[in-house]
C-alpha cells in the first residue's frame, strides 16, 4: 500500500501551454515559406509520405516563430487540429537550454499530468506521454520553439503520423527527418512592407513610408533587411513620429558598424544613444537579471526605485520593442529578446563606470528574491495558531509566486559562485528546498543544493554547509539516486556533529533513515530514525521527534514489525497534536489507519483514515485526500462492503481531479466501476 509523501519523480521544467501564444499582428514578406510550409502542416493531406515534422530554421531575430505561429494559427483556421495544441520554448541559446526529459514535463502538465501524479520514472514518464499521444485519435499539432540540439527533440516526437510537429531553431536541423525550411533575410520589397504596416497599425495617418520611398528602401538596407532590426527602426520612427525617415538612416549610418553584417548593431547602438538615461539603465540592468524574463516588481528592485516608475519604464521600453511583455496570470512579465539582451549585457560588463551599477542592480534583486521566498515558505510551514506570514495572501498565492518565478530563483542561486553574491544566492538556494520538494522538481533541487554546498563551503560556513548537504540528499533521493543521497546525509550528519548543533543532526540522521530505507537497508534505516527520535527528544523539539517517530514507523513496517509500527505512528500523532501541527497529525492517522489493517482491526483502521480526510480537507491538501479515500475504498472492499467501497473510490477520483493528479482519478473510477 502506498506511504503517504514518499513518493517522487524528476522535475525542473518550462512552461508548457495548451494554446498558441497570438499570431503576430502585421505579418508579412513571408508567402513563399508560408506556401512552403502551410501544406505540410495538414494531417488531411493526401500523400504517401506524411510530413510528421517541419523545422523553421535561421538567425536570431530573423522572424522564425512569427512564421510558425502564423502558419499554426491558419492550421487551426483551417480545422487541422481538433485534438489541440502542445507549445514550449526550449530555450536552446540560453545558458541553460532545456533538455527533452525537462520538456517533456512541461508537455505532460499542458496535458494534464502534473505534481504528484507523474510517474517516478523518466522512462515510465516517456511511455505515459507517449501513450497519451497515441489515444488522442484527433490530430494535434506540437510546436516546439527555439531548439539548438536535436536531442532536445528527438524523444518528444509522437510515435504517430497523425500528429504535426512545428519545431525553430537557429540552426538546420539536419539530423532529423523533418521538411526543413530555412529563413533568410526579407526580400527589399518585403523589409520596407514590414515598416510600412508597422507604422500604420499604429498611426493610420502615417504617410511617411509613401512620401520617403527612396529613404524608406535605404531604410531597409541599413537594417540589413533583417525583421528583428526592422522592427526596432519602426518603432523609433512612430516614437520620433514628425521627423523624417530619412533623418533615421542618416543616424544608423553614422554609426554603422562594417563587421555587423545584419546591421544590427548599429540598430541597437542608435536605440542606446537615443533612449532616454532612465530606460537605458533599465534595460542595462534587467539584462542582467538571472534569466530573459522579470516581473516588475524584480526590475523595480534592480533599479532601486518606486514601482509606478518602473512600471512606466518597461512599458515604454515595450513600447520600442526592445522587451515583450507577456500576460501571466493578470499581470505581466517581461521578456528580453536573447540578442537584445546579450547587447546590453555587453555594454555593462564593457563599461568599467557601469560595473558596479550592475553589481548593485544584482545585489537589489538578490534581496528582492530572497525576502519574497522567504516568505513564500513560511506559507509552506506555516502552523495553525502562528503569526500568518505577511507579503501573501495564502498559501495558494505563495506557491503561485514560487511557480512563476521558479526559473528566475533556480537561476539566481548560481550567483553563489561570486563571492560578493554568495550568501544571499546560498539562503535562496536553502530556502527554496521545502518548495522544490513540495512541487517534485527534484532536478532544480539537486541544482540549488549544489550551489549552496559549493558556495558555503568555500566561504568556510559549516551551518549553512550542513543544511545544503541534507537537502542535497533529499533531492538526490527524489531522482532516485539513492547511494549519493545517503552519503550526502551522512556528510551533514558529520557536520553538524562536529559543530555540536544536536538539533541539526538529529534532522541529518532523519533523512539519512529515509534514503536508507529507499535502499532497502531497512535496520540501518531504523538505527538512524531511533537516533533521530533520541537526539531530538533530547533537544525538547517536539514536532521534529514526532517526525522522526513516524519515519521510524514506516522502517519498522516494511520490516514486519506491525505493533512496533503502529506505536511509532501513535506517538507521532500524539506529539504532532501537542504541538499544533495539523497537517503532520493527518499524516500519522494515515500511517496509523495502514498498520492497523495490517493487524485486522478493520474498524478502527477506518476511523484513522477518516481523522486524516479530515485533516487533508482542512488544509487542502486534495492529493493527500485522494490517497486517503483511496485507502478506505481498498479497506471497504475487502471488508466486502461494496457500497461504501464505491462511494470512497468516486471521492477519490474527485479529489484526485481537484489536485490535477488525472492518472489517479482514473484509477480511482475503473476501481469504482470494479463494484457494480
Amino acid at each position: 500500500m502506498p506511504e503517504r509523501g514518499t513518493g517522487h519523480a524528476h522535475g525542473p521544467v518550462p512552461v508548457a501551454t495548451a494554446d498558441l501564444p497570438a499570431a503576430p499582428a502585421g505579418f508579412t514578406g513571408r508567402e513563399d515559406d508560408l506556401a512552403r510550409l502551410l501544406p505540410a502542416l495538414d494531417p488531411t493531406a493526401d500523400t504517401d509520405i506524411p510530413v510528421v515534422i517541419c523545422a523553421v530554421s535561421g538567425l536570431g531575430g530573423i522572424g522564425k516563430t512569427a512564421l510558425a505561429l502564423h502558419a499554426s494559427h491558419k492550421a487551426l483556421e483551417h480545422g487541422w487540429f481538433p485534438g489541440g495544441t502542445l507549445f514550449v520554448d526550449l530555450r536552446g541559446y540560453d545558458d541553460d537550454p532545456v533538455t527533452a526529459d525537462q520538456a517533456l514535463l512541461a508537455l505532460l502538465d499542458a496535458l494534464g499530468v502534473r505534481g504528484t501524479s507523474l510517474p517516478e520514472t523518466t522512462a515510465a514518464q516517456y511511455a505515459l506521454y507517449r501513450t497519451l499521444l497515441t489515444q488522442q485519435h484527433r490530430p494535434m499539432l506540437l510546436l516546439l520553439d527555439n531548439a539548438s540540439d536535436p536531442a532536445q527533440l528527438t524523444p518528444l516526437l509522437p510515435g504517430t503520423d497523425r500528429h504535426r510537429v512545428l519545431i525553430t531553431s537557429r540552426h538546420r536541423l539536419t539530423d532529423l527527418p523533418a521538411r526543413l525550411i530555412g529563413l533568410d533575410t526579407l526580400r527589399p520589397s518585403a523589409a520596407a512592407e514590414l515598416i510600412t504596416k508597422s507604422l500604420r497599425l499604429s498611426d493610420d495617418l502615417d504617410a511617411r513610408p509613401s512620401q520617403e520611398p527612396a529613404a524608406l528602401a535605404e531604410l531597409a538596407v541599413a537594417c540589413g533587411n533583417h525583421p528583428l532590426a526592422l522592427q526596432i527602426a519602426a518603432a523609433m520612427l512612430r516614437k520620433r513620429r514628425y521627423r523624417s525617415i530619412g533623418s533615421l538612416v542618416a543616424d544608423i549610418r553614422a554609426t554603422t558598424d562594417p563587421t555587423d553584417t545584419l546591421a544590427l548593431r548599429p540598430i541597437f547602438d542608435l536605440s542606446c544613444t537615443r533612449l532616454p538615461d532612465a530606460q537605458a539603465r533599465m534595460l542595462r540592468l534587467i539584462s542582467l537579471a538571472p534569466t530573459a524574463e522579470i516581473d516588475t516588481d524584480a526590475a523595480t528592485a534592480a533599479i532601486g526605485a518606486s514601482h509606478d516608475h518602473a512600471l512606466a519604464l518597461l512599458e515604454d521600453l515595450a513600447a520600442s520593442h526592445l522587451i515583450t511583455p507577456v500576460p501571466s496570470a493578470g499581470l505581466v512579465r517581461w521578456r528580453l529578446h536573447d540578442l537584445v539582451r546579450a547587447y546590453w549585457a555587453a555594454i555593462v560588463t564593457g563599461d568599467p563606470a557601469l560595473v558596479e551599477d550592475g553589481e548593485t542592480a544584482r545585489e537589489n534583486m538578490l534581496g528582492f528574491y530572497l525576502s519574497r521566498t522567504e516568505a513564500a515558505n513560511n506559507h509552506l510551514r506555516w502552523l495553525p495558531g502562528n503569526p500568518v506570514p505577511n507579503l501573501f495572501d495564502d498559501r495558494p498565492s505563495a506557491l503561485a509566486w514560487l511557480d512563476a518565478e521558479r526559473a528566475n530563483l533556480v537561476a539566481a542561486t548560481q550567483w553563489a559562485a561570486d563571492e560578493r553574491h554568495a550568501l544571499a544566492a546560498t539562503d535562496i538556494a536553502l530556502t527554496l528546498g521545502a518548495y522544490l520538494d513540495w512541487r517534485r522538481y527534484f532536478d532544480d533541487y539537486v541544482t540549488v543544493s549544489q550551489a549552496a554546498q559549493r558556495a558555503a563551503q568555500r566561504r568556510g560556513d559549516r551551518d549553512r554547509e550542513g543544511i545544503a548537504w541534507n537537502q542535497l540528499g533529499y533531492a538526490l533521493r527524489g531522482s532516485g539516486r539513492v547511494v549519493e543521497a545517503i552519503e550526502a546525509h551522512t556528510v551533514a550528519r558529520d557536520l553538524h556533529r562536529a559543530a555540536g548543533n544536536r538539533n541539526r543532526e538529529a534532522g541529518a540522521w532523519n533523512s539519512l533513515g529515509l534514503a536508507l530505507r529507499t535502499a532497502g537497508r531497512v535496520p540501518e534505516a531504523i538505527e538512524a530514525h531511533t537516533h533521530a527520535r533520541d537526539l531530538h527528544q533530547a533537544t525538547g523539539d517536539l514536532n521534529r521527534e514526532g517526525m522522526a517517530w513516524n519515519h521510524l514507523g514506516l522502517a519498522l513496517r516494511k520490516a514486519g514489525l506491525i505493533q512496533e509500527a503502529l506505536h511509532a505512528h501513535e506517538c507521532a500523532r500524539d506529539l504532532h497534536r501537542t504541538t499544533g501541527d495539523r497537517h503532520r497529525e493527518g499524516m500519522a492517522w494515515y500511517h496509523v489507519g495502514l498498520a492497523l489493517q495490517d493487524t485486522g482491526q478493520t474498524d478502527a483502521a477506518i476511523e484513522a483514515f477518516r481523522k486524516d480526510l479530515e485533516v487533508c480537507r482542512e488544509f487542502s491538501d486534495w492529493y493527500g485526500a485522494g490517497q486517503t479515500l483511496s485507502a478506505l475504498g481498498r479497506i471497504h472492499g475487502t471488508a466486502g462492503h461494496a457500497a461504501e467501497a464505491r462511494i470512497a473510490w468516486l471521492d477519490a477520483a474527485e479529489v484526485f481531479d481537484r489536485a490535477g493528479a488525472s492518472p489517479q482519478a482514473a484509477q480511482a473510477r475503473a476501481a469504482a466501476r470494479s463494484l457494480t
